[in-house]
């Protein structure tokens, strides 16, 4: 994979910094671009595309921009992703309506799979956890963030009090998107810490 050019980076940053705080990371063999960490956009062999839904796409075909067309295992593969030619790149207000577009329909996509998925999607959480947490009223992933681990364990404790630490950390590991023994070792410290306090008392 080659490194993107100082120059395109500059230029994404330049152009979308009032979209948020623009990041990029590896990703499907090139870059990804996220404003406050809301992927919208893929540089790919030093070009920019912008991300499309189905619900979008008619919009940026409209603007003649390409759609990618990716090779995966020597099958190519076409992504709702549109290159920002550079006619747009002229076009301040255009490529700005455009890529705000595009994080928004970023923003909706990861606001419906947030909806549509259950505790039990996360790591660590299988069905006798988030049939627990129901009970305690935890329905659901947001509600789960909400309290966050300590205060949603101490609600479990009230339900079945002989709750051992790894259940606190399950769900530290679960609001984390990693398993319980990945935990940095400051983080799981600090929750044996407080769960040893929390028994003397």
């Amino acid at each position: 994979m080659k490194d993107i050019p100082d120059c395109i980076i500059s230029r994404v940053r330049t152009a979308f910094a009032s979209l948020g705080t623009i990041t990029t990371r590896s990703q499907f063999g090139g870059y990804s671009v996220a404003a406050d960490k809301v992927m919208f956009g893929l540089i790919l062999d030093g070009e920019l595309y912008l991300r499309g839904t189905r619900q979008s796409e008619h919009i940026f075909l409209a603007q003649q921009m390409s759609q990618l067309l990716y090779t995966k295992r020597g099958i190519p593969v076409l992504l709702n992703y549109y290159l920002v030619n550079q006619r747009l790149w002229a076009a301040d207000e255009v490529l700005m309506s455009l890529s705000l577009l595009a994080l928004e329909e970023a923003k909706r996509h990861l606001h419906i799979k947030a909806a549509s998925q259950r505790l039990k999607d996360l790591p660590n959480i299988g069905q006798a956890i988030e049939r627990l947490l129901w009970k305690a009223g935890i329905q659901d992933i947001e509600a789960l963030r909400h309290y966050g681990a300590k205060s949603s364990y101490l609600k479990l404790r009230a339900i079945k009090e002989n709750l051992d630490v790894k259940v606190l950390l399950a769900l530290e590991g679960a609001l984390a998107g990693r398993h319980l023994a990945a935990l940095p070792q400051g983080q799981r410290s600090e929750l044996l810490a407080w769960f040893k306090r929390l028994s003397c008392q």
